[in-house]
């Protein structure tokens, strides 16, 4: 009897713990918490640039802890703040979230040219050139 007992517990134990759930893809983009904060932190570690503009996104997170690293991230790579706190109300994040991506439009080049027409307004431009 102790011996059946013995056995079936092993079964149960190797039954198990084959059934673990697949881990979440470790991804900046990953909608799942679990595998976005960890790929948040590495991009951070290695100064992962590509992550910037999921990370902008991120500060519009529903998610108090995603906009937390979100914003943890952007800081380690641009050294940015822009006035953005995680914790704040939706409200009250949304002045720094459009800096935020205001700064990431310029980055990209597309954000609007703030060049003069008149190009002797430039530095070094004299009138009539």
């Amino acid at each position: 009897m102790f011996r059946e007992a013995i056995l079936g517990s092993l079964t149960l134990t190797f039954a198990l713990g084959g059934c673990s759930a697949p881990q979440p893809a470790i991804e900046v983009t990953n909608p799942d918490p679990s595998g976005k904060i960890p790929a948040m932190k590495k991009a951070a570690r290695e100064h992962d640039l590509k992550a910037v503009r999921q990370l902008v996104k991120d500060l519009d997170s529903d998610d108090p802890a995603v906009r937390l690293f979100a914003i943890h991230a952007l800081h380690e790579l641009t050294g940015k703040r822009e006035g953005y706190h995680y914790f704040a109300d939706e409200l009250q994040r949304q002045p720094a979230l459009k800096r935020w991506q205001d700064w990431l439009a310029q980055q990209e080049g597309t954000a609007p040219t703030t060049r003069p027409a008149d190009d002797s307004r430039l530095v070094g431009g004299k009138p009539g050139d």
